[in-house]
């Protein structure tokens, strides 16, 4: 499924307008985004949380030459998903 098939999806399923759907999506994408940029943690209840995970720093290798190089700390978006979902996606 692309976008272009949630935004469908979306807009059956509460019927709304392609646009609107489109609109909604964009909204829920950026509230996201914006939320675990600044280190919140959103949830939506039936489906998961996202939330920021800090990455420490570690000593990696480059493939190519076998170096040991060293890898900075980061934060990384993460999804862990709620039980229903996973109950659900088990079911197929």
């Amino acid at each position: 499924m692309n976008r272009k098939d949630l935004v469908e999806t979306i807009a059956q399923g509460a019927n709304l307008s392609a646009a609107q759907a489109d609109a909604a999506l964009t909204a829920f994408v950026a509230g996201v985004t914006d939320a675990v940029a600044t280190g919140d943690r959103v949830a939506v209840a039936g489906f998961g949380t996202f939330e920021p995970r800090e990455r420490s720093a570690r000593t990696g290798r480059n493939p190519q030459t076998g170096q040991s190089i060293e890898i900075a700390a980061s934060v990384a978006p993460a999804f862990k998903p709620a039980a229903a979902f996973k109950q659900a996606v088990a079911r197929g």
